[in-house]
């Protein structure tokens, strides 16, 4: 067990090809949330629909701040600071991607994360 449990959108394709990428530099536990045993980790259906969640120790991520923990976890210090000082600009930006997966620009992105794996 690596300490760190990530729980996704298995049916989304940037959600599946970011997970794969992290899996290079970062060991942890990743479980798609139609699949988790979201009761164990005080989550629901509702709100796992919404966002992605980084479980480590008794603290949990969620969204953009998930998304900060694992780059930084990663090794992705800049990438994970320029998100965090990115403030709400980050955080619309992570809500508006996570509210409209299908659309052409997150799929091109998921195609992007993809090729870089």
């Amino acid at each position: 067990m690596s300490g760190i449990t990530v729980i996704y959108d298995g049916n989304c394709q940037l959600c599946s090809n970011s997970i794969n990428w992290l899996t290079k530099k970062l060991t942890f536990d990743a479980i798609a949330y139609q699949n988790a045993p979201l009761a164990n980790f005080g989550l629901t259906i509702a709100e796992c629909e919404k966002q992605v969640y980084a479980i480590s120790g008794d603290k949990k991520y969620g969204g953009i701040t998930a998304v900060i923990f694992l780059l930084k976890a990663r090794g992705n210090k800049l990438s994970a600071f320029l998100l965090q000082v990115s403030g709400p600009i980050g955080t619309l930006g992570y809500k508006m991607i996570a509210a409209n997966r299908q659309s052409m620009i997150v799929k091109g992105l998921s195609r992007f994360i993809k090729r870089i794996t």
